[in-house]
């Protein structure tokens, strides 16, 4: 993977020395500065185990860790922020992009958690409440590839840190026999920071004359702690003297290096945003 990802920057970096900016672009020596605050309702899924005791510790090792798959059991948002800033000079610029929220929900009667790998034995149901906090920080430096008119593209290199925390209490009930005692309830964390290197593009294409309309798209990947993390944005924006409007969809996908307590994790749904220009 990260073999892929040198290719890709590479790539980028030779496609960039073919793409002549515009005058402005190159001797501008004023920054100029774009905000975005915006309502992101994304659908968050992915796999967690929350493991057991060692062995010899008094508890059952394995057979006693549980997983639960996100999306089936987060119902509610408790607390979000969301929010960018750009920095420009010239072609040369840099952006910071973060992502705050707190979701919980609480199931009755579920089979939707896996003890010790398994899926729930027949006559077995739990209750489990499942808290997520989770921190998207997106940190880049940006230099312009293209500068028209109608059009604009950006190349990015940086990184991006994801802290998630992960709280699950959890109760099973019904014909119990099988089950050990340290699996048939109880409460765990699981907490997990990784930093990636990411590289990719950005930029907006006009639609029409005047450029009022236009479409906002934004694509990176990288890999470090992870084994894979990409993310993706496209939609629809309208420009106004003070800034404008977006409206977009937004994708963020984990995929994790083998033997970790959170397998993969992805948020996807739409945005919609302020930009402000000063």
């Amino acid at each position: 993977m990260k073999r892929i990802v040198a290719i890709t920057a590479c790539a980028l970096c030779a496609s960039a020395t073919l793409i002549p900016a515009d005058a402005d672009a190159q001797t501008s020596d004023t920054w100029k500065y774009d905000g975005i605050i915006y309502l992101y309702l994304p659908t968050i899924s992915g796999k967690t185990t929350f493991q057991g005791p060692p062995p010899g510790t008094g508890g059952s090792g394995s057979n006693s860790d549980i997983s639960v798959d996100a999306e089936k059991i987060l119902d509610s948002l408790k607390f979000a922020f969301m929010g960018t800033l750009e920095a420009s000079n010239g072609r040369w610029g840099a952006l910071t992009d973060v992502i705050y929220i707190d979701l919980g929900g609480s199931k009755s009667g579920t089979r939707d958690l896996t003890l010790g790998g398994l899926e729930l034995p027949a006559g077995v149901n739990g209750n489990a409440h499942y808290d997520l906090k989770g921190l998207a920080w997106t940190l880049g430096g940006t230099w312009r590839m293209v500068s028209k008119p109608d059009s604009t593209m950006d190349l990015i290199a940086g990184a991006r840190m994801l802290d998630i925390k992960q709280k699950l209490e959890w109760e099973l009930t019904g014909n119990l026999g099988p089950i050990p005692t340290p699996g048939r309830a109880g409460n765990r964390e699981v907490d997990a920071t990784n930093w990636d290197a990411i590289v990719g593009v950005k930029g907006r294409i006009a639609l029409g004359e005047g450029g009022k309309w236009y479409v906002p798209y934004y694509l990176d990947v990288g890999t470090g702690d992870s084994d894979l993390t990409w993310q993706g944005v496209i939609g629809l924006g309208y420009e106004f003297k003070w800034g404008g409007l977006v409206a977009t969809w937004r994708y963020l996908d984990y995929k994790m290096k083998s033997g970790k307590p959170v397998e993969n994790l992805n948020f996807n749904g739409p945005m919609l945003g302020a930009v402000f220009h000063w």
